[in-house]
């Protein structure tokens, strides 16, 4: 039996930015108010949580994928610290300039998960502050939702801020 996920971007969604840039260690991470609420409400309601990042720094040389990979374990187990799980973190190394199939708005990350975990695409959820994170959502031909204050966005439910995310999740899934 396929399961139903909801897919958070990472930067934005899950964690603050720390002075409008990418986070590069454990210590500059700072989780966004309304993303553990709505972690939760996501696992009430049955649906496995993941989270697909593009993370073009690595490719840059700004951080290494290894700094990446252990901001990832240490976010699972503080969330598994307050009873909370994620199914799994994909994240894309690359640039625009590579033009590879998993950076976003490219649905590959989102494909990757679905073969891995059985993951049932028409009936999951796409969650992002930016405009790719809807057009990945919609090319992998998941639901959209975006955290920004413009209205102009192609996803079917536009939210201000995270404090909002819970409620619309509840009321939705």
């Amino acid at each position: 039996m396929s399961c139903r996920c909801v897919f958070f971007d990472r930067d934005g969604i899950v964690n603050k930015h720390p002075n409008n840039r990418i986070i590069r260690s454990w210590e500059e991470f700072r989780f966004m108010p309304g993303f553990m609420e709505s972690l939760r409400v996501v696992k009430e309601k049955g649906f496995c949580a993941v989270i697909i990042t593009n993370q073009q720094g690595i490719r840059k040389g700004e951080y290494t994928a290894e700094t990446v990979e252990m901001i990832h374990s240490r976010l699972v187990e503080k969330l598994g610290g307050w009873g909370l799980n994620l199914l799994d973190i994909f994240y894309c190394p690359h640039t625009a300039a590579d033009d590879c199939a998993c950076r976003k708005p490219k649905p590959g990350m989102i494909f990757e998960a679905a073969e891995k975990h059985n993951i049932d695409l028409s009936r999951s959820w796409v969650i992002g502050d930016q405009e790719r994170d809807v057009q990945a959502g919609y090319a992998a031909g998941c639901r959209c939702v975006r955290v920004h204050a413009s209205p102009k966005t192609m996803a079917e439910h536009r939210i201000e801020s995270m404090d909002q995310l819970s409620a619309l999740l509840d009321k939705i899934l």
